[in-house]
């Protein structure tokens, strides 16, 4: 179990996390989701004590992660892919890490095998591709059997087997009731494999809940429809006082009805229909919803942003954004 308490996080006058307080149970895969700058990478350095809170708490299974006896038997994390020494093989890597925590070398090749690396075990991992990079990083985490996992965009340079089996990996070490902890840019990959959702915007806690409520509370699920008739059917639907918005392309859209008991009014009016189709929603429109007011980065068509207040490369780029 992660738990976090008011934590806060300042960076000279820039608040990175403001005021976070949730709780990151076991058993179910929870992701983390926030626009650019909304402080998610630096809130899983907190946890690790990577960063130190400006206030506030974060406990790992009640402890602080400074007074973990060998941590990565308590909680595994993939914060960076590349995080290692590039003359070192994957072998010697794990193996120092292992060491480090009294983990037997053993191990090693275990781990080295669930990932699918075994083949280049005694290959130094400057060449490493980006997706082999991921898959030792996850290594890394997986190193101690720990109870409590970290995983900040693991499917960065996967391929679509990968994807699948890091996604499956994930569900399947939160079935064994383990805290499994998730960010992602990538929507239709969280759609799949978190149940619960923290949602953060400029530092501060946006959601903390279910997937399913999550998407219910913050995006439109509607029926499609398109007809060559549109007054016909817009005068039945009036009659039933059922409510149609127009769409740009001539079709309506209708939320308050369901497509079987549109299509039947539809044959009752023997009114042709083009198109009649339910149109779910998605965790990327809910996503947008909540967190549109909080984007820090917008793209503007090609344009610079100004920069008066655009902090130079080099000068706290990586800090302003907070991830």
């Amino acid at each position: 179990m992660i738990e976090l308490q008011a934590l806060t996080k300042h960076f000279g006058d820039k608040v990175a996390v403001d005021h976070l307080t949730f709780t990151v149970r076991p058993g179910i895969v929870t992701g983390f989701l926030g626009p650019n700058g909304a402080g998610k990478s630096t809130t899983m350095r907190m946890m690790l004590g990577l960063d130190l809170p400006t206030a506030g708490d974060v406990r790992i299974n009640g402890k602080h992660y400074a007074d973990l006896r060998e941590p990565l038997t308590y909680i595994g994390a993939l914060l960076e892919a590349k995080a290692w020494h590039p003359g070192r093989s994957a072998y010697h890597h794990l193996l120092c890490l292992a060491q480090s925590n009294r983990i037997p070398a053993p191990r090693v090749r275990e781990v080295l095998d669930t990932v699918g690396l075994t083949s280049v075990a005694k290959k130094r991992t400057k060449g490493f591709s980006l997706g082999m990079g991921q898959r030792l990083g996850i290594a890394a985490a997986l190193l101690g059997d720990p109870r409590v996992l970290l995983f900040d965009e693991p499917v960065n340079g996967l391929d679509p087997e990968g994807i699948h089996w890091i996604r499956n990996m994930m569900k399947g070490l939160a079935a064994q009731g383990r805290t499994v902890f998730v960010s992602s840019h990538l929507m239709s990959e969280m759609a799949l494999t978190a149940e619960h959702l923290v949602v953060i915007g400029q530092g501060r806690l946006l959601a903390d809940t279910s997937m399913a409520e999550f998407i219910a509370q913050n995006a439109r699920s509607f029926v499609r429809i398109r007809t060559p008739q549109p007054e016909a059917l817009r005068d039945a639907l009036h009659s039933t006082g059922i409510t149609a918005m127009a769409s740009s392309d001539g079709a309506f859209e209708v939320s308050d009805a369901r497509a079987a008991q549109l299509g039947e009014l539809a044959a009752e009016h023997r009114i042709v229909l083009h198109e009649l189709s339910p149109q779910q929603a998605s965790l990327e429109e809910a996503f947008m919803r909540l967190t549109a007011e909080t984007v820090e980065y917008h793209a503007h068509d090609g344009e610079e942003p100004p920069a008066e207040g655009r902090p130079a490369w080099g000068e706290g780029w990586k800090q302003s954004e907070g991830a």
